[in-house]
């Protein structure tokens, strides 16, 4: 396999989902895959009133994307998703990187970097 492949993991908030997105696949990543989920972290949570009581609420609403490069360097994936989502504040995000020893597509058999691209037979 020519290129190594790098798997990026970003946790942020579902409000900069859209506009990650659209800056990810200006530089060329189009494939990612995007999952709801709940997590914490510094921000501890916060405090909610439901019919009287209060109830801390732990774990927060956040969206994780993944995307798998080769072509695209995985440098300017990470800085591109930076500049969109840093406010300065908590909760910004979390960006995770990992080597990715193969990909298969599943349909065709193909492996590597000619799993990630699609042509049209």
């Amino acid at each position: 396999m020519g290129n190594k492949l790098k798997k990026v993991d970003i946790i942020t908030h579902k409000a900069k989902l859209e506009e990650l997105r659209e800056a990810l696949n200006d530089i060329g990543v189009t494939g990612m895959t995007v999952t709801n989920v709940l997590g914490c972290g510094v921000q501890k949570g916060y405090k909610e009133y439901y019919r009287g009581l209060t109830m801390d609420i732990n774990l927060l609403p956040k969206v994780k994307l993944e995307v798998v490069v080769c072509e695209v360097p995985v440098e300017l994936v990470i800085e591109t998703a930076k500049k969109v989502l840093h406010t300065g504040e908590m909760g910004d995000g979390k960006i995770f990187v990992y080597d990715i020893e193969n990909v298969i597509r599943i349909s065709t058999g193909d492996e590597g970097r000619k799993a990630l691209q699609y042509s049209k037979p």
